[in-house]
């Protein structure tokens, strides 16, 4: 379960929330109620291998621009017009 917590509240038990992060935890830091950062553990012992995607072939619509409502919306921009 993922738990919500202040960034206010963060500041005063950071100590009690990071031992919860450790422990598996993933905790969603929220400025002003809305998400802001997240606390979660580090991969115990995994390590990335690089050259996964060798080989991967993508359409050239890969490189074609996102339409405005999908740039709106990673800018964080949606709903807010």
């Amino acid at each position: 379960m993922t738990a919500v917590v202040n960034v206010d509240e963060a500041k005063v038990h950071f100590s009690r929330l990071l031992e919860r992060a450790h422990g598996g935890e993933e905790i969603i830091l929220a400025k002003a109620g809305k998400p802001y950062a997240r606390l979660m553990p580090l991969a115990s012992g995994e390590r990335r291998r690089l050259g996964q995607l060798a080989g991967l072939v993508v359409g050239l619509e890969f490189f074609e621009p996102l339409p405005e409502e999908d740039l709106r919306a990673w800018e964080g921009s949606l709903g807010q017009e």
